[in-house]
């Protein structure tokens, strides 16, 4: 495989691909699909807990579970959880609908986060936190692009994103960008941790979500 080939390989995809693991309902179950899922939610969850060890600033929702346990006895796994069980209930008045996807996002990324910081050391350079933060946010946008092609349902956030949108008619764009700026904000407010890292997820998880499911739309169509 030549360079130009590679670079065709990462090129990123611009929609979510039919794959041959993707189910045909939210509750379409197989042993190899659920296992498909379990995997992508768990090296989400690693990747997540990279950029807390890192040390130079968390994913916004990140942020706020961790000034959650500033403020609390909780660890960071289970105010992760805690917060998706929060989110989720906000499914309610949206009259959004979960699917097993949504359930073993709110139970297996709260998991392999904790996890995970007991695992990855914790950094206290800044070299070494970024480079920590930049395979945290491969592995999270890997992760996201094995559940999200699943097609078990989409995590309690992303959930709760549509669900607005479709309610006040306002862009998802938009509607993410409000979430994700208030949770940040509070977040940090409560003690979280907020900087480079942080930055750098805001830049690059989109483009890494989306070259994974270009990957994933090439590898499958052949």
């Amino acid at each position: 495989m030549n360079f130009n080939e590679i670079i065709g390989h990462l090129k990123p995809h611009k929609t979510v691909p039919s794959t041959p693991w993707t189910a045909k309902s939210r509750w379409d179950l197989s042993i190899s699909r659920v296992a498909i899922l379990f995997f992508g939610l768990a090296i989400f969850g690693l990747g997540d807990s990279l950029l807390i060890q890192g040390n130079t600033g968390n994913a916004p929702w990140t942020v706020l579970a961790q000034g959650v346990t500033q403020r609390t006895d909780l660890t960071i796994g289970w105010a992760t959880f805690l917060i998706s069980v929060f989110v989720l209930l906000i499914w309610i008045p949206l009259k959004e609908r979960p699917g097993f996807g949504t359930l073993s996002n709110i139970v297996l990324i709260a998991l392999f986060i904790e996890i995970g910081t007991h695992v990855f050391p914790e950094q206290n350079n800044l070299f070494a936190g970024t480079l920590f933060a930049l395979l945290g946010i491969t592995l999270v946008g890997l992760g996201s692009a094995i559940y999200i092609t699943c097609g078990l349902g989409a995590g309690p956030r992303d959930g709760a994103m549509t669900g607005i949108h479709f309610k006040t008619g306002i862009r998802v764009g938009r509607v993410r960008m409000g979430i994700e700026v208030v949770v940040l904000l509070a977040g940090w407010i409560l003690g979280g941790t907020v900087g480079v890292g942080t930055a750098l997820f805001a830049l690059l998880i989109g483009q890494s979500v989306a070259i994974f499911l270009g990957i994933f739309a090439r590898l499958t169509s052949k």
